[in-house]
């Protein structure tokens, strides 16, 4: 068994669709990225990459080649995803908290937790959600963006 860590953190960007695991919030602001600026599926393909010590987002993703301009952030886990399974790794778990004071997620966490699940081919029960604010400290609690802690077990296959 491997466990890895993920993070990312996203400002707000107007005239931007808001993701969060894969789900999109309608009527918020969406976030700033080179992609679609999922920042909970980013930290996901952070905690899985690292598990596997195959390096992190940036490496696989970079911000620099155009195939990823407004990508999907769901197709990106669904690649890391085929690496994983390439590599004779299976994921155990994966746990996850949402940092913002805007949007409130607890409505949504089951739809994400789907969401994420279903792109994975893993059962929802393996998926954690959790959403917090930052009690209006620093730039989170002003509500300029949010971050994401994800943390990821894998498995050998051949175990």
């Amino acid at each position: 068994m491997r466990i890895g860590f993920g993070y990312d953190s996203h400002r707000f960007e107007s005239g931007r669709r808001l993701f969060i695991g894969g789900v999109e919030f309608p009527g918020e602001t969406g976030l700033k990225g080179h992609s679609d600026a999922d920042v909970l599926i980013h930290a996901i393909i952070d905690a899985l990459l690292g598990a596997a010590a195959m390096g992190d987002i940036g490496a696989l993703f970079p911000d620099t080649d155009l195939r990823y301009k407004d990508a999907d952030s769901k197709a990106l886990l669904k690649d890391v995803a085929a690496h994983l399974d390439a590599a004779l790794w299976r994921i155990g778990n994966i746990d996850e908290t949402v940092i913002c004071e805007r949007p409130k997620l607890r409505g949504r966490i089951d739809e994400i937790r789907s969401s994420i699940a279903s792109v994975l081919g893993i059962d929802v029960s393996q998926i954690s959600v959790k959403g917090k604010t930052n009690e209006k400290m620093d730039d989170i609690g002003a509500s300029l963006g949010i971050a994401v802690h994800a943390v990821a077990l894998i498995e050998r296959k051949d175990a």
